[in-house]
């Protein structure tokens, strides 16, 4: 490490490497290093850092000792920070990203190297998200599937919480990387995020062009910790006095994991994101979930398209993962419902039934969705819905419920399956003696056993998810249903 005396001394340029010490005044954004992979077109990437007030930086994009590019900005008052969003570019490389300040007579400049263009998602939630490839199934083989994905790069954040919105990491656990056996299984809960890297692997071997995968996440960490005050603010969580409970492990706070986790990223221009989070808000919070997860993806959205200068999209697709099954000793019913894992469960699993060891098909799922939103492929991505229910008569197991109404009361009892087709399905709601008002389906947090739900899409493994459906058309005499999937 240079003394900070004597670079300030220097009349002749300086080259050093990207480093975010906090004894070096230049500087680049913490996430800004080799091997990264930066926004491809049509968004431009955003390249920042920190400098002198009043100085003078120039970046420049090269391939080859050709400059590609070149912009200019200076050092803000204040903040201390230099900003420049660089023209649109094909995915590809490698380039290199230099950045020169000049203050003065002095010159310092700094270089990356090995930078890709393609598409970068950024990863979060909590365990589900943060088990890495060495607590899945077929860990070894996993582990051993790299050669082929060099140009797949990973980058994982810190756990780390602060009172107040960072403008940039305070730590990192894997700056930008190749990905290897070693940093892919690091350890149990740390990194780099199975369901992050599976699904990155699963774009590029559509996409055949680079990805950037960034993982911020924590386990045991409820909605309020990754949301901004501003969001919750909007759903009534109240900013004191936060409920302690045995699904919360992590950091509970209000906005302690948003202000040092995710704003710290919000420069950065992004393809998308997907998320996996929830067990967290059993028990807490459990009714304002409905509010809470919608206002924290718009929030989110909000924060990363202003923060990259509108280069990432106002709504930016936004996947998110539903609960697998549990075995609980509480009651059914808790778990917000939130692509459709709950046929994943995994009874025998070392790290408990709330952490299911089959990653592969959730990130299999998760990128069908992102090809079909992100990407616009035509492709089925989804599970069967009800389209039309009708009343007539038939029977099977608890998976489906009838509402039953009378007297100005209803309750939920069983309706065994019947009779069913690729698009039709029978149910037996013989047990009502009053009105059937709605139906729904999987509404438990064990509904079925490993990839065995009874309604998959016919022509694809995508199982249907939860569902409460209400009657529309009431034929009186025939307490029966019929589903139009």
């Amino acid at each position: 490490m240079v003394a900070p005396g004597f670079i300030f001394g220097l009349v002749l340029p300086l080259i050093l490497p990207a480093d975010t010490s906090k004894d070096v005044r230049f500087r680049f954004a913490s996430y800004i290093n080799n091997y990264m992979v930066l926004q491809k077109e049509p968004a431009g990437a955003v390249i920042w850092g920190y400098g002198i007030f009043g100085a003078t930086v120039t970046v420049t994009l090269c391939q080859d000792k050709e400059t590609i590019m070149e912009k200019v900005t200076s050092v803000k008052a204040h903040s201390n920070s230099w900003m420049v969003v660089l023209d649109p570019m094909k995915p590809g490389g490698p380039y290199e990203v230099m950045a020169q300040q000049t203050f003065g007579r002095t010159n310092f400049t700094l270089r990356v190297h090995d930078v890709l263009f393609g598409d970068v998602w950024l990863c979060s939630g909590q365990s589900n998200m943060q088990m890495t490839v060495s607590q899945i199934f077929n860990a070894t083989r996993e582990l051993s599937n790299t050669a082929a994905y060099q140009s797949v790069r990973i980058f994982s954040v810190s756990l780390t919480e602060a009172e107040q919105e960072l403008e940039d990491l305070a730590k990192v656990d894997l700056q930008w990387s190749k990905p290897t056996s070693e940093n892919l299984g690091h350890g149990v809960f740390k990194y780099m995020s199975a369901v992050c890297w599976l699904f990155g692997r699963n774009l590029y071997d559509t996409l055949h062009y680079p990805i950037g995968l960034i993982s911020s996440s924590w386990g045991g960490t409820p909605i309020e910790a990754w949301s901004s005050g501003r969001s919750l603010k909007t759903c009534g969580v109240p900013t004191r006095g936060f409920t302690q409970s045995d699904s919360v492990t992590g950091p509970s706070k209000n906005s302690v994991l948003w202000n040092a986790m995710i704003h710290p990223l919000h420069n950065m221009t992004l393809k998308g994101m997907i998320w996996y989070q929830g067990e967290s808000n059993i028990n807490v919070n459990r009714d304002l979930y409905n509010c809470t997860f919608p206002a924290l993806i718009e929030d989110w959205r909000q924060a990363f398209h202003r923060g990259s200068q509108g280069q990432t999209e106002r709504f930016f697709p936004f996947g998110f993962v539903q609960l697998s099954s549990y075995l609980s000793a509480t009651s059914d019913d808790k778990f917000p419902q939130i692509l459709v894992a709950m046929d994943l469960c995994d009874r025998t699993s070392p790290y408990g039934s709330i952490h299911p060891r089959d990653k592969q098909t959730v990130a299999y799922r998760l990128h069908l969705g992102a090809r079909a939103v992100a990407y616009g492929e035509k492709l089925i991505f989804q599970g069967p819905l009800p389209e039309k229910m009708e009343l007539l008569v038939k029977k099977q197991d608890k998976i489906f419920e009838i509402s039953c109404c009378s007297d100005h009361q209803c309750k939920w009892l069983p309706a065994p399956m019947g009779t069913f087709s690729a698009q039709t399905l029978a149910l037996n709601v013989s047990s009502c003696r009053g009105t059937p008002a709605a139906v729904r389906y999987a509404w438990t947090t064990w509904p079925c056993e490993y990839k065995r739900c009874p309604l998959y899409h016919p022509s694809s493994t995508l199982p249907a998810p939860p569902f409460i459906a209400f009657m529309t058309d009431q034929i009186p005499g025939d307490l029966s249903s019929l589903l139009n999937i």
